[in-house]
């Protein structure tokens, strides 16, 4: 048998792809607190979890970005309420884009 080499871009990856996603089940007071303080720490929750820990946290700037799972039926409520088709996803998620940047710039107007 022959033994393949992966490509010098793909060895980095080698750790994390060892890594194990844990998941812990705790009060909600605890799950608000530690949320929070990845908020005021511009971290993700994971992140901030791993600080706590005294683990080490990448410096990498990250994408800003959020998600949401969506199903077919979400896509079909939104085409209607954009007034596209519920197969044309791009221009659903481009419209979600506004409309959350429409309610970022709302809110800080109230602040």
């Amino acid at each position: 048998m022959s033994v393949s080499r992966k490509p010098a871009r793909w060895q980095s990856s080698d750790e994390a792809i060892r890594a194990v996603q844990v998941a812990f089940d705790v009060e909600e007071t605890v799950l608000s607190a530690v949320r929070q303080a990845a908020f005021d720490n511009n971290l993700s929750t994971s992140d901030q979890i791993r600080q706590i820990l005294g683990l080490s946290v990448s410096s990498r700037p990250k994408r800003p970005r959020l998600t949401v799972s969506l199903a077919q039926s979400d896509y079909e409520l939104l085409g209607e309420r954009y007034g596209l088709s519920p197969e044309d996803r791009l221009a659903i998620k481009e419209r979600v884009t506004r409309e959350l940047i429409a309610f970022a710039e709302t809110g800080r107007k109230g602040s």
